[in-house]
C-alpha cells in the first residue's frame, strides 16, 4: 500500500490539552470521566428524558488547525451532508461521525468543508465548541495540497455507544441531564481514503461526541470529546 496525503483526522483532538481546557469544554452539560495522559477530567452532568435504555438512568436509545471562530460565507457546503432530522443521540452521533470522517477536496473547498460542518453543531453557545469541530479541518495550505491530489474519503460506521463513565454518571445523578440535555456516545468505525493514481488507504476510527438532544427537538453536535472511553 502507497503511504498517503495527511488527511481529516479526529484520534490526535485534544492530546495536548491541559485539565481545565478538557473541563471547559462543556462545563456544566456533561458527565463522564475522560483519561488523558495518565490525568481523568470530570465533566459534570448530561443526558435525556426519552426512551430509557439502561433502568437506572433515562438514556434514549493530521494534526488539527488553528481554532475558527465561524466558518467563512460560501455558496453551498459541497459534498458535506446536510444534518439528519433525528431526535436519538446515539442514531446521531453515529451520522455525526460518518460526516466528519468523510470528505472531498475535489468537489468541495475548505470554506465549504466547514460551512458543512458548522450546520450541524448546536445553536446553544453555552454548549458549543466549535473549535473542537472546525480543528479537525487541515489549515489551507495543507487542504490545497490534498486538492491537488484529489484526495476524497468515505466512511463507514460499525458501532454507537454510551461510554460506561457516562452511564455511571447519570446513575449517580440522573436529574442532571435536564439542563443541557447532552449526551456523550462513543462512535467506532472505518475510514476509506483515495487520491489520483489510484492511491488509496484505510483506517479504523474511533470518536466520542457531545451530542444535544432536547425533547420534541432534533439533536445536534456540540462537541467532540478530548479522548475516546469505553
Amino acid at each position: 500500500m502507497r503511504s498517503r496525503l495527511p488527511s481529516l483526522s479526529l484520534s490526535s483532538y485534544g492530546t495536548g490539552w491541559s485539565a481545565n481546557r478538557r473541563i471547559a469544554v462543556i462545563t456544566g452539560a456533561i458527565a463522564v470521566l475522560l483519561a488523558i495522559a495518565g490525568t481523568v477530567a470530570l465533566l459534570t452532568g448530561a443526558s435525556n428524558s426519552r426512551q430509557p435504555q439502561d433502568s437506572a438512568a433515562p438514556l434514549p436509545n493530521s494534526s488539527p488547525s488553528a481554532p475558527e471562530t465561524a466558518p467563512k460565507p460560501t455558496s453551498g457546503s459541497g459534498s458535506v451532508p446536510t444534518p439528519p432530522q433525528i431526535s436519538e443521540p446515539v442514531a446521531y452521533a453515529k451520522a455525526a461521525a460518518q460526516m466528519l470522517w468523510s470528505y472531498d477536496t475535489h468537489s468541495t473547498s475548505r470554506d465549504q468543508q466547514l460551512t458543512g460542518m458548522r450546520a450541524w453543531m448546536t445553536n446553544e453557545t453555552t454548549y458549543a465548541d466549535w473549535a473542537s469541530v472546525s480543528g479537525q479541518v487541515p489549515d489551507p495550505v495543507l487542504w490545497s495540497r490534498m486538492a491537488d491530489q484529489d484526495q476524497r474519503a468515505t466512511a463507514s460506521v460499525t458501532e454507537g455507544h454510551y461510554p460506561s463513565a457516562f452511564k455511571q454518571a447519570l446513575t449517580d445523578d440522573p436529574s442532571a441531564i435536564t439542563k443541557a440535555y447532552i449526551y456523550v456516545v462513543t462512535v467506532n468505525g472505518r475510514q476509506q481514503i483515495a487520491w489520483k493514481q489510484g492511491g488509496s488507504g484505510a483506517e479504523e476510527r474511533a470518536v466520542t461526541l457531545a451530542v444535544q438532544c432536547r425533547p420534541n427537538h432534533d439533536c445536534t453536535l456540540a462537541a467532540i470529546a478530548p479522548s475516546v472511553t469505553q
